[in-house]
């Protein structure tokens, strides 16, 4: 039964699955079922949701999305992940990120990775950021 006066409402700044998962969360106070994605997919999804979560002030759902997101982390999108952090001020997911990168053994991955490029490119002031914290944790 539809509404004679109703319009159709456009959601130009989510996909479709997002938006899906989102209203889920609305309703429901839980994330759906994702054990049907691989786990570049889930990623890819939970760093969609945590843009939609700082848009929307939906703060248990942003911390979920940190959560998830903490737990995924490798050399290729740890560089990726710590950009989403900062740009939705996401302390937790920022911090897990800064950590996982100094303490790996594979930094050089790190920063050979195309995320890492773009970080170093556009996001200049986290590697002050980070470069202090490396002092500090040093002195430590």
């Amino acid at each position: 039964m539809a509404d004679k006066g109703a319009h159709d409402i456009t959601m130009d700044d989510m996909q479709p699955a997002v938006f899906k998962a989102f209203l889920h969360f609305i309703y429901t106070d839980s994330l759906p079922s994702m054990d049907d994605l691989e786990d570049d997919d889930k990623r890819e999804m939970f760093k969609h949701l945590l843009m939609a979560t700082d848009k929307y002030a939906t703060g248990r759902m942003k911390m979920i999305c940190e959560g998830m997101l903490c737990k995924c982390l490798d050399v290729e999108t740890v560089a990726t992940i710590l950009a989403l952090a900062d740009q939705h001020h996401c302390s937790n997911l920022k911090n897990a990120c800064i950590e996982f990168m100094f303490s790996s053994n594979k930094m050089d991955d790190v920063i050979a990775s195309q995320g890492y490029l773009h970080l170093k490119r556009s996001f200049p002031g986290l590697f002050v950021e980070m470069f202090e914290r490396s002092v500090k944790s040093r002195k430590i």
